[in-house]
């Protein structure tokens, strides 16, 4: 029995299938190849093709943007760099208008300082040709009546008066000149 065994298992090898098995599985797999080739492989290389396409023209579409973006970019670049320029320009003319305008302060600061003193000096003249005046005549008057005491006679003539104050003075002015 056990040659009979080892017969029967010899002539099948499970490796090649029996012949009416092997042509129904040869059909079963002619239809379902067809029928993947017919019907689901277009619409499986349809989709692929659609996201190709989109991934090209996406592609297509970020080379665009990028070109479009280095693009602007460089307009900002160019117009960054003019407008620092310009401050640039700005500051250096406005550095130049704060000089001039100093300068004009300060010239017109000397001129207003120069009337200042040239009116203070007017003034201080006036005041002293006016202390000049009044002490002349409190001198003048002192000078007379003393006069007049040490004559013994009346200096009232108001323009000899005058007359003799007048020489007096200028006498003592002469002498102070002098001593100078």
């Amino acid at each position: 029995m056990n040659a009979l065994v080892l017969a029967a298992t010899e002539e099948q090898n499970p490796l090649v299938p029996p012949g009416p098995e092997f042509v129904v599985g040869l059909i079963a797999f002619a239809v379902v190849f067809f029928f993947l080739a017919k019907k689901l492989l277009p619409a499986i290389n349809k989709v692929l093709d659609e996201r190709r396409e989109a991934i090209e023209g996406g592609i297509e579409k970020a080379d665009a943007a990028q070109t479009e973006a280095q693009s602007v970019l460089e307009q900002y670049k160019a117009q960054l760099a003019e407008a620092r320029h310009e401050a640039a320009r700005l500051r250096q003319e406005a550095l130049e208008q704060g000089t001039v305008l100093k300068e004009e302060l300060r010239a017109e600061g000397q001129r207003q300082r120069e009337e200042i003193i040239a009116a203070g000096h007017a003034q201080i003249e006036a005041d002293r040709k006016q202390a000049a005046q009044s002490l002349r005549q409190d001198v003048g008057k002192l000078a007379t009546d003393l006069a007049g005491k040490l004559v013994g006679e009346s200096l009232e003539d108001h323009a000899r008066q005058s007359r003799t104050i007048d020489r007096f003075l200028s006498e003592l002015e002469e002498k102070a000149e002098a001593a100078r």
